[in-house]
C-alpha cells in the first residue's frame, strides 16, 4: 500500500466507500464523476501505478478484474446492450490516479473514437 494513494486507502477501507464487489485482491465501486449511467471502477488491492508496470505475476489479477467487470455488467443489466472497459495509462491518456483501475461504462450508446 502506498500511503498517499487514494485508491490504496479506499481498497484498505481507510476511506469509506460502498463496494459493489470485494474479494481478497479486488474491489469495485461507483465512480464519483460518472461518464455514463453505469460507471464502476475496479481496482486491485495491490498498488500498481500504471498498466505499463504490470509484471508477469500480475496477469491473473488483470484477468480476474475483467471477469469481475463482466459479472458486474450482468448485475447492472448492461450485458445485453453492451458496455466498455477502459484502462488509461499515463496523463495523456487521462489517468488521474496512479493506481491501475478498470473503468466499466455502460447504459448509453458509446461513440468512437472515444475522445
Amino acid at each position: 500500500m502506498e500511503k498517499d494513494c487514494i485508491f490504496c486507502k479506499i481498497a484498505s477501507g481507510e476511506i469509506g466507500t460502498e463496494f459493489l464487489y470485494e474479494s481478497d485482491d479486488i474491489v469495485a465501486f461507483r465512480d464519483l464523476n460518472p461518464q455514463a449511467p453505469t460507471h464502476i471502477l475496479l481496482i486491485p488491492k495491490k498498488h500498481i501505478p500504471k498498466i505499463s508496470e504490470i509484471k508477469k505475476e500480475d496477469e491473473a489479477l488483470i484477468g480476474k478484474m475483467i471477469d469481475v467487470a463482466n459479472l458486474l455488467a450482468a448485475k447492472e443489466n448492461i450485458l445485453e446492450n453492451g458496455y466498455r472497459m477502459v484502462f488509461n495509462c499515463g496523463k495523456d491518456a487521462g489517468q488521474e490516479v496512479f493506481h491501475i483501475h478498470l473503468h466499466l461504462l455502460g447504459g448509453r450508446k458509446m461513440i468512437w473514437p472515444p475522445g
